[in-house]
């Protein structure tokens, strides 16, 4: 009897268990929902809806015909009921995507995985139609997609606009001065789209770096008040002189914007905000550049600014063969980087190296400040009083508008005769020494060796090897010398192929930070992964790299538009995530994974058209 009661106990024990772990598994529900019919261009939202908390949701990788403009927005809700003296609670926790339809037809936006407690739960399909705008009418077509149906709601110019500041509009060739993109709001900016700054053609380019997390500021324009953002600033030094136009810009952005809609909430009347795209466009700005005056010195380099200048020699007695080091500093604000290097006329007899140089540089709104160093070593050769005359810089000065000449004073250096066994490793010969050496022999110690009248060394193993050796020495080095210029030849064919070896690298690194939650570092290392991958491939120097001249690069190439296009759309967010900061990491992992699949069929279509190529010349 003990053992039958007790096998009961252990079979209602494992039945209720089992009964639990199956109630609280059916509890988890992860559902979609999407409008069934859209209309092409307008968008419409994408919601999830969890009733437990989770993490990691992943969407379909195909969403073919749609395009993700924003997301995921998380909110949550909770109610509680009491009936009959029971009180019951549920909560739920919503994603919604902001999606717009590109093309006409029906689409069928697969699962989506979310993981809750260590289990990976699927939602549902959505079938999704799309039709053409004028298929239906535009309130009907509204409300299908979540929109106003009275009206659509609109963006005026006055609410939303971008404008190009410039700190001046007359200035003198090579005269820094800036160019602010700043946006004037009255709304809530939701996302930022496509994004095309424009090319600043005949000047020379800073860029002037903006804070990561800025605050929006207030101000008063055309006696209305704004929210204002910095987008881009840049510092500019013309390089010709003239009238130059800085052309418009486009940015695509997605704002909140009022539906004329109330809604009755817990919380009283409230109003119905939907997201419109709106594309602005900058204004184009001119600046007046003048050349600069003729009666240029013989001394002036190109500096415009405000500079002092310094120099320095260590050392005004030395022994021959010992190092000198001149050090001349250039400090103020300026053009500092295109500066090209004082002329020092050095003594005949001096050995000089290269000059190294160092840049201490800061950018302000008037242009690089700083100190630029520049060092000359000397080495002397031979003993006497040697004269290094004063170094002269010259530079238009922005103040008095006319040029200006600082020197820098004389030098005498006395160089003393240095000590034969310290000697540098030089072909020179000290004059004074070959004296010496007519005058006095020095006398020969040890052993003489003896050598028999009847040795020649003419036909000897000796005579011959004197000719062979060289000989040798002279093939070897010029096999050498050919193969280092075939390796220096193939260096952008070795470049090529280890692009996408290398970008693979770096964006391993931006998955690391993506573990950790790091944004900021993983954003900029998906870049610096893309502008490096471009840089190697179009064998194009990352100075000269851009997003215009990459499009147009594999334009060249014949490359897919789409897959161009979807370049050009990672580096706009990549660019752009500081302004939008994402509330999860959902984002960056569909980025990342959307720039590897993207080199991928990038290396594909490359392979695929060399080999077409190679079975062409093949054919002939």
């Amino acid at each position: 009897m003990k053992y039958v009661r007790k096998r009961k106990i252990v079979y209602f024990f494992t039945t209720l268990f089992v009964t639990i772990a199956i109630t609280s598994n059916a509890q988890v529900t992860f559902r979609a929902s999407a409008p069934s019919t859209v209309v092409k261009g307008e968008q419409f939202r994408l919601t999830y809806t969890l009733n437990k908390e989770g993490k990691d949701l992943r969407l379909p990788s195909d969403m073919d015909g749609f395009e993700i403009l924003f997301g995921p927005s998380v909110s949550q809700s909770y109610s509680q009921r009491t009936v009959n003296g029971k009180t019951t609670s549920e909560s739920s926790v919503s994603y919604t995507y902001i999606l717009v339809a590109q093309k006409e037809g029906t689409f069928t936006i697969g699962p989506a995985t979310i993981n809750v407690d260590g289990s990976t739960y699927q939602s549902n399909a959505v079938q999704i139609k799309v039709i053409s705008p004028d298929q239906i009418p535009k309130s009907q077509s509204r409300q299908e997609s979540g929109q106003s149906d009275s009206s659509s709601p609109t963006i005026k110019s006055t609410d939303a606009f971008i404008r190009a500041i410039v700190s001046k509009s007359n200035i003198y060739e090579q005269e820094g001065f800036t160019v602010t993109f700043r946006l004037y709001t009255t709304l809530n900016v939701v996302n930022f789209g496509k994004i095309e700054f424009p090319e600043f053609e005949g000047f020379m380019v800073e860029e002037i770096e903006l804070p990561m997390n800025q605050q929006l500021k207030i101000e008063q324009y055309n006696g209305k008040s704004y929210y204002t953002a910095d987008l881009r600033k840049t510092l500019l030094f013309p390089q010709r002189s003239g009238k130059i136009t800085i052309p418009s810009g486009r940015i695509e952005m997605v704002f909140s914007v009022p539906s004329g809609k109330r809604i009755t909430t817990f919380f009283g009347s409230q109003e119905v905000f939907v997201d419109v795209k709106k594309t602005l466009v900058t204004n184009p700005v001119s600046v007046n550049v003048t050349p600069l005056p003729p009666d240029k010195p013989e001394s002036f380099t190109g500096a415009v600014g405000s500079f002092t200048f310094r120099s320095n020699l260590n050392a005004q007695e030395v022994k021959a063969n010992e190092p000198v080091a001149l050090t001349l500093e250039i400090s103020g604000t300026g053009n500092l980087k295109l500066i090209q290097n004082p002329k020092v006329e050095f003594p005949s007899n001096f050995e000089v190296y290269d000059p190294v140089v160092k840049n201490e540089l800061q950018i302000t709104t008037n242009g690089l400040t700083g100190t630029r160093k520049i060092e000359y070593l000397a080495i002397p050769r031979y003993e006497g009083n040697y004269v290094i005359p004063p170094v002269e810089f010259s530079y238009f000065d922005l103040k008095s508008r006319s040029y200006k000449t600082l020197k820098s004073p004389q030098y005498t250096i006395e160089v003393a005769k240095g000590d034969p066994v310290k000697t540098t490793a030089s072909s020179y010969v000290n004059q004074q020494e070959v004296k010496v050496e007519d005058d006095i022999r020095f006398l020969k110690t040890g052993k003489p060796s003896f050598q028999s009248k009847d040795d020649y060394f003419v036909g000897s193993l000796a005579y011959w090897l004197w000719y062979i050796i060289p000989l040798g020495l002279f093939i070897g080095f010029c096999i050498i010398k050919r193969q280092q210029a075939k390796q220096s030849a193939n260096i952008a064919l070795v470049r090529n192929k280890r692009a996408n070896k290398i970008a693979i690298k770096r964006l391993k690194v931006a998955e690391k930070y993506l573990k950790e939650h790091k944004q900021e570092e993983f954003y900029s290392e998906v870049l610096r992964a893309l502008w490096g991958y471009f840089s190697d491939k179009l064998s194009i120097p990352l100075a000269n790299l851009s997003k215009d001249n990459i499009e147009k690069e594999l334009s060249d190439y014949n490359i897919d538009d789409e897959l161009i296009e979807t370049f050009m759309r990672i580096f706009n967010t990549c660019e752009f995530a500081r302004y939008s900061p994402v509330k999860s990491d959902i984002a960056m992992d569909n980025l990342y994974n959307e720039t590897l699949e993207a080199i991928g069929r990038m290396e594909n279509q490359l392979k695929l058209k060399n080999s077409k190529k190679q079975k062409r010349h093949g054919s002939i």
